[in-house]
């Protein structure tokens, strides 16, 4: 039981200065597709990269928009608009809907993906 360590729960992704402000893009990450998102406060989030909304996965949650609604920092799905908060996953529009979000850290310069987070009512 103690094979796993912290380095396998966190998986390298790329260096924080290749991560654009406000753009995501998409990592596979333990197995799955993920949207990583660097905000122009200079924080990283990750999300799973599927929109529910869409019937097609058309480019997914990375090719949204980033902004923000009032302190909470949102990417807008490319092809619905629906947004997703960045620390949650869950749609802002509408609360019965949420992707996965995923732990992030950066360490000397490079993003860490960690497992993902488990929904706090």
């Amino acid at each position: 039981m103690t094979g796993r360590g912290t380095v396998e729960e966190w998986q390298p992704v790329c260096r924080i200065a290749e991560l654009e402000m406000d753009r995501g893009v998409t990592a596979l990450v333990h197995g799955q597709a993920i949207a990583i998102f660097r905000t122009a406060d200079d924080v990283v989030y990750a999300l799973g990269n599927h929109d529910p909304f869409a019937r097609h996965a058309i480019g997914g949650i990375s090719k949204g928009i980033v902004g923000r609604r009032g302190e909470t920092p949102f990417v807008a799905s490319p092809a619905h608009r629906h947004a997703f908060d960045l620390r949650t996953g869950r749609c802002l529009d509408d609360l019965h809907v949420a992707v996965p979000a995923y732990d992030v850290k950066v360490v000397e310069g490079v993003v860490l993906i960690g497992h993902r987070k488990s929904h706090a009512a």
